[in-house]
């Protein structure tokens, strides 16, 4: 494995979409990750949740959009992602 590489491999970062449940602080979103889960006896899949705090620099999103996060350095205590872009905007009432 030549350096150039290592390198790339180090610097691709993860990205995940979800949905976001808290807008109410400053320059954060909390979103929420779903995985499925196969259960090892009965084979049923099984909905799990993760909360994830992203950096949104711009106050932009709202409570029910769909938004992609990519993984960063770590930004305070628990925020350690930040927005890409906002898939789907949650429809006004």
């Amino acid at each position: 494995m030549t350096e150039q590489t290592k390198v790339e491999q180090a610097t691709s970062q993860r990205t995940v979409t979800g949905k976001v449940i808290s807008n109410k602080m400053n320059k954060t979103i909390v979103v929420q990750i779903e995985h499925r889960v196969k259960h090892p006896l009965y084979g049923k899949y099984l909905r799990r949740f993760s909360k994830m705090y992203a950096h949104d620099e711009e106050n932009t999103c709202r409570i029910g959009d769909i938004v992609v996060i990519k993984q960063s350095r770590p930004l305070s205590k628990t925020k350690r992602w930040k927005l890409v872009e906002i898939v789907k905007r949650e429809e006004q009432q």
